[in-house]
């Protein structure tokens, strides 16, 4: 079973009883929407592997630093002062 993606339109004029059409439309996604979905997608993926990465390299940054400054001698204490 495949399932179908849809998308919630959702009427605004205030007056849609009189209007004489709906307030809300449940209608399928089109092509356009699927494929912009997708890419939005992978988007978002690629973007917190970056982020990722960024904060990975951030600690190990820290844990160098931190590491070099207790060869030179520094306690714990005086290395979070800093």
């Amino acid at each position: 079973m495949t399932e179908t993606l849809t998308a919630l339109e959702v009427c605004c004029c205030g007056n849609c009883a009189t209007a004489g059409h709906p307030k809300e439309v449940i209608r399928p996604l089109t092509a356009a929407e699927i494929t912009q979905r997708e890419a939005d997608a992978a988007a978002y993926a690629v973007k917190q592997a970056e982020q990722e990465a960024a904060a990975a390299a951030k600690a190990a940054a820290k844990a160098s630093g931190e590491a070099k400054l207790k060869a030179l001698g520094l306690s714990d204490a005086e290395i979070a002062a800093l």
